[in-house]
């Protein structure tokens, strides 16, 4: 078992404990982009691994939990959207969010300026108050705080 050098020589951590230590260090030491460079690598060794069938029950499990995690509403507003988006040219669903004015995290900004988190996906509030500025059509990112999927709103 690691030491915690912070403690008494005679003690030792968990193993969840050092992971999570060893997980916080090397969260700060790389950027998203390498994260994303592994993850990239990870999912061309998978796909060359697993055939058509391994993905389709991967999805099928990703559906039923998505279905229990969200709400009824939640389906209805993503239907909604994607009403609005279909039959105008659009492959994306990146048009804003008319109701009230909310992004989420992946949408495409509807026009440039600033913008800052309204609340996180998982309906938690953010004590994120830090703004940002998009170009129109940039994707709107997780909270920069939470790391998290966000709403979005136009700042004042």
């Amino acid at each position: 078992m690691a030491k915690n050098n912070n403690q008494n020589q005679n003690q030792s951590m968990t193993t969840e404990e050092a992971g999570r230590k060893g997980g916080e260090k090397t969260s700060r030491k790389y950027d998203q982009e390498h994260f994303e460079n592994i993850g990239q690598k990870g999912g061309e060794k998978t796909s060359q691994n697993h055939d058509q069938e391994f993905y389709e029950n991967i999805g099928q499990k990703g559906g039923e939990t998505t279905s229990q995690e969200y709400s009824k509403e939640h389906f209805e507003e993503i239907g909604q959207k994607g009403g609005r988006n279909s039959g105008n040219g659009s492959n994306n669903s990146s048009t804003t969010n008319t109701s009230n004015n909310q992004f989420k995290t992946g949408e495409k900004a509807p026009e440039a300026g600033n913008y800052k988190v309204d609340k996180l996906v998982n309906g938690n509030k953010s004590d994120n108050n830090t703004e940002i500025s998009l170009n129109k059509g940039d994707q709107f990112p997780p909270s920069p705080s939470d790391n998290e999927a966000a709403y979005w709103v136009k700042s004042s």
